[in-house]
């Protein structure tokens, strides 16, 4: 199915999460010409919708061939593309993508068993890799990819040989929208004395629980301002969740891959621990990714 197909002519990369769409059109050259992101994610969509929420990603992009990765493959997705284990690399990716209809093709994602537990990323294997085909991060090089769910990724000759994922973001939503920190919670993250206090403290003590009660008897007794609590509170997950990530005993400088508020948060918690990070764009990372796997289809 769909081989004959000219990706050289220029096609359409979807990175469909859970809550998200972003799709690209790229030319021949590989240089993204037209684009739009939505909330239309794989959980806005029954089943039976997904052809025609994929016809309407080509009616408003163009009629193209599609790449897709992310929650799009998933059991909650179109069609499932089974997880590739680690190690994983780009040519494993594109031997494996499956075709869910003769024009459209679904990236898989990777799995990860072993030292006891079990991870599964989908999505974040296409910016991974593709920040390595970038040059941006190094064949041996180690990851962290802030979204939702956060991932620690080792590299290995420029395959994902190993990952952790920490629920860290999806946290901070729950904390928002139903705990009793809820109203606290609702002024913007910043970089500030209050977020650095909160990762400094996750980083000394393992606590979390504990220290996320803290932040409202802070306020109710004087001892806080409820300015700041969002920035400390991110600052608490953060800490623990980079706390998490400094047990992989790698020294190298960590690539920082993602949305550039997030990876900005995580950028400075390193900082706190004294590890060198280097923010990248996801964007731009998917973008070189996606195009490696169509080069090999």
């Amino acid at each position: 199915m769909g081989h004959g197909m000219r990706w050289a002519d220029g096609f359409i990369a979807v990175d469909w999460g859970t809550t998200n769409r972003r799709a690209y059109r790229l030319d021949s050259s590989g240089k993204c010409v037209d684009q739009f992101e939505d909330s239309r994610g794989v959980l806005t969509i029954a089943a039976a919708d997904f052809p025609a929420a994929v016809a309407e990603v080509r009616s408003r992009l163009g009629d193209l061939p599609m790449l897709l990765a992310g929650m799009i493959g998933s059991n909650r997705g179109w069609v499932e593309a089974p997880y590739v284990p680690c190690p994983a690399g780009i040519d494993d990716l594109a031997t494996k993508v499956v075709w869910a209809d003769d024009r459209s093709a679904i990236v898989p994602g990777v799995s990860y068993i072993g030292q006891g537990r079990a991870d599964v990323m989908r999505g974040e294997e296409v910016q991974l890799l593709g920040g390595v085909a970038a040059g941006l991060v190094g064949a041996d090089g180690f990851v962290c990819h802030p979204g939702t769910h956060n991932k620690w990724a080792l590299l290995r000759q420029g395959t994902i040989h190993n990952f952790g994922t920490v629920m860290t973001g999806e946290l901070f939503n729950l904390l928002k929208e139903h705990s009793i920190l809820a109203d606290q919670l609702q002024a913007p993250v910043v970089v500030n004395d209050a977020f650095r206090r909160g990762v400094q403290k996750a980083m000394e003590r393992e606590m979390l629980p504990a220290d996320l009660f803290g932040v409202r008897a802070g306020v109710l007794l004087g001892q806080a301002n409820s300015d700041d609590s969002s920035s400390y509170v991110s600052g608490l997950l953060i800490g623990a969740d980079v706390r998490i990530g400094l047990t992989w005993p790698v020294a190298a400088r960590i690539g920082v891959i993602g949305r550039p508020e997030l990876t900005r948060l995580y950028a400075a918690a390193l900082a706190e621990a004294n590890r060198e990070a280097i923010e990248l764009d996801g964007e731009q990372c998917f973008l070189a990714g996606i195009q490696e796997i169509a080069k090999r289809i």
